[in-house]
């Protein structure tokens, strides 16, 4: 019956804390759950090849089908002009402009199953292309403008070693068994693999039958890049024997258009892919690493010639992950963005290698929490379009020129943000106490803050944990500070952004230090004066809610935590997740049954005997990253040690809980109803 009750008043808690934060932030004009369903921002904007507007998605949320809704709107460059392109109740994404600039293909959802589109751009005309049963995706026009290559999931034939063959006709039977023969028979986001695999499709511009150019058991996703000449398409694929369990090794193949036929373009040990021709067809770019066996390795930017002779490595001394790239229209160099000190950046790096960076704005993407995030696209004349980070609103599109000037072109939150007060996340940098190491962390405080006032304060850990925090725009830590709360996250070490050294800090180590370089964040916040040290909270998801269990095993300074989604047994999880090839091989140095202390040293099932900290354990009830078993194992333990302690199951969700708005409004409530239950005052001072 404890179990029962517990797990009854949390809910009952989170609907009551709801609807009171609900009524004061009505009061007190601050961000309430209901404001998940209107947000809106911009992604994904391309270029309109006349170089005066730029097409965009305009992102919102739907609060009938609780789902994101993407529609396609053009905003002139000199922000004057703001108007919808396609924009009703359907989707319609991902745009793709003819190299001669007189039509954009896309892909919509207009007449049911997603399909592509052409739009002559002159008459406002549309033609349907494709009538197919699975979803396309990667569009890429040929150099003629003639045809489209696309990807898309083909499904193959279930061949199990036994069935029965004797069922009559409109009996009700149980389903048949599934037969596994595969290693990666899961994915997150998606559920069991159907048999099949993802494929290169060439269609004609102006619509008829798709025709299939790659086959096999192995994937052929990613960009699309057409040879100059219009006969090959180069794809990214891993079709090594062992591509289940050597995970990055995919390389660059030229497939004959006509034929089908396959050359090899590359072959490094790790992974090479994002294959990109330049405008004059005189070299290719494409991203990727030598494979050193590292948890956490570092993507470049390469170019050769089209034929894979002559790699030249033009990022190697970066030490930044290089992603995004884009070729300026002379063919001279490339545009890419990356991460640096927990903010993505724009540069340009010439084919001598000479690197410059333009923006250090792009984000406001990543509603949920505060990662970094962001998009770009580049004009003839060297002006950048990107999605802008200002930490208190989701993206809008901006445009900086080549001299640095910087010209928001749209505003989408107005009607939500204006009459609501959101501080911006303030920049802290503390030392680590283990090796002095400089630690970067930003702290986020509640509306109508004083500082001469005492607050109970959250730590909010990224997963990954090669991930990065940074101040983005975050639905999650707004609401957090709107309930009262100060918050505080960064980037412990194994983080990313800060260079390859730091974030192998954590291989074959992990959890380790990073606890010690949280724990220096909060005392770094405590130091300020404003935080009551009687009302100290934590909570993480993925790698964020593995430390977090971590955490309260081995302190009680916090009133109540919350694990969310976390890994709690290695062992267990090896197996049970649908990365768990990749994690055997990155992330130990053996085999569980082999060397079984390594697993068990750092987990966190290992500590739990430690804890005492009220803890509720929440996690997607599809969630096959991080497993429900990890999360399950880790409540009954904590119920096993007597424990004060809940566990809340997020119905329809995988590991990105986020997906569904009202699954991000459910995890928030139900996080802040448990840690409001456990506060010393149950209010600021």
């Amino acid at each position: 019956m404890k179990k029962l009750s517990i797990l009854t008043s949390c809910i009952a808690l989170a609907l009551s804390g709801s609807a009171l934060a609900a009524e004061s932030s009505h009061t007190n004009n601050t961000l309430t759950y209901q404001d998940v369903f209107n947000i809106e921002y911009a992604a994904n904007p391309v270029v309109v090849p006349n170089g005066k507007q730029v097409v965009y998605e305009r992102r919102s949320m739907d609060i009938m089908t609780d789902s994101m809704k993407r529609n396609l709107w053009t905003v002139s460059l000199d922000g004057k002009t703001h108007l919808p392109l396609l924009s009703d109740t359907h989707n319609h994404f991902s745009p793709v402009f003819s190299p001669d600039g007189t039509k954009m293909a896309y892909l919509s959802s207009k007449e049911g199953q997603v399909q592509i589109y052409v739009r002559d751009l002159a008459s406002g005309l549309t033609a349907r292309v494709t009538d197919v049963a699975m979803t396309p995706s990667s569009l890429s026009f040929s150099p003629d403008g003639s045809q489209l290559a696309f990807s898309m999931f083909t499904p193959g034939k279930a061949k199990p070693l036994f069935s029965l063959d004797f069922k009559p006709k409109d009996a009700k039977w149980a389903d048949n068994a599934q037969y596994i023969d595969q290693a990666l028979f899961q994915r997150d986001g998606a559920g069991m693999k159907r048999p099949g695999n993802m494929h290169v499709y060439v269609v004609p511009a102006i619509g008829g039958s798709p025709r299939q150019i790659t086959s096999g058991k192995h994937d052929y996703a990613g960009s699309l890049a057409w040879s100059g000449d219009g006969k090959q398409l180069i794809v990214a694929a891993n079709t090594h024997d062992d591509a289940q369990f050597d995970v990055f090794n995919s390389d660059l193949l030229a497939i004959d258009v006509r034929t089908a036929k396959v050359t090899e373009l590359t072959s490094m040990s790790g992974p090479e892919y994002s294959p990109k021709l330049s405008p004059n067809g005189k070299k290719l770019a494409f991203l990727g690493f030598e494979d050193n066996g590292k948890s956490n390795q570092i993507t470049e930017l390469y170019v050769m010639n089209p034929d894979g002779s002559d790699i030249k490595r033009l990022t190697p001394k970066l030490d930044r992950s290089v992603g995004d790239i884009k070729w300026t229209d002379n063919s001279k160099g490339l545009y890419f963005s990356y991460d640096n000190e927990g903010k993505k950046h724009v540069a340009y790096v010439s084919l001598s290698g000479k690197i410059k960076t333009h923006t250090d704005a792009l984000g406001g993407m990543s509603l949920g929490r505060p990662y970094t995030s962001g998009h770009f696209d580049v004009t003839d004349n060297g002006q950048i379009v990107y999605t802008q980070s200002t930490g208190v609103r989701p993206a809008d599109l901006a445009v900086v020129s080549k001299r640095g000037k910087v010209s928001q072109l749209t505003d989408l939150n107005s009607d939500v943000f204006d009459h609501k007060t959101l501080n911006q996340p303030e920049l802290m940098e503390v030392k680590s106490s283990v090796d002095g190491r400089r630690l970067q962390a930003w702290i986020v405080t509640p509306p109508n803050f004083d500082p001469n006032k005492k607050y109970p304060l959250i730590l909010e850990i990224h997963g990954g944990p090669h991930t990065a925090y940074g101040p983005e725009f975050s639905t999650e830590v707004q609401l957090f500070a709107a309930a009262g709360y100060v918050v505080v996250y960064g980037n412990p070490r194994g983080s990313t952004s800060m260079g390859a050294d730091f974030a192998n800090e954590i291989d074959k180590n992990y959890p380790s230090e990073d606890y010690n370089d949280l724990m220096d964040m909060v005392d770094g916040v405590i130091a300020k004066g404003y935080v009551d040290q009687d009302n100290l909270f934590v909570t993480g998801g993925s790698g964020g809610g593995t430390l977090t269990a971590w955490i309260i095993g081995k302190t009680d300074r916090f009133k109540a935590s919350v694990v969310a989604k976390p890994v709690i047994n290695w062992t267990s999880m090896i197996g049970a997740s649908d990365i768990y090839t990749f994690m055997t091989r990155y992330w130990f140095s053996d085999l569980p049954w082999n060397d079984y202390q390594q697993y068990w040293n750092r987990s966190p099932l290992s500590l739990v005997g430690n804890v005492k900290t009220p803890t509720m354990v929440l996690t997607g009830e599809l969630d096959v990253r991080t497993p429900m078993s990890e999360s399950e194992q880790y409540y009954g333990a904590l119920q096993l040690q007597g424990v004060d302690s809940a566990f809340v199951r997020i119905q329809g969700a995988y590991h990105g809980i986020a997906a569904k708005p009202s699954n991000l409004a459910r995890k928030v409530g139900n996080i802040l109803a448990w840690f409001d239950k456990y506060r010393a005052d149950n209010k600021a001072d």
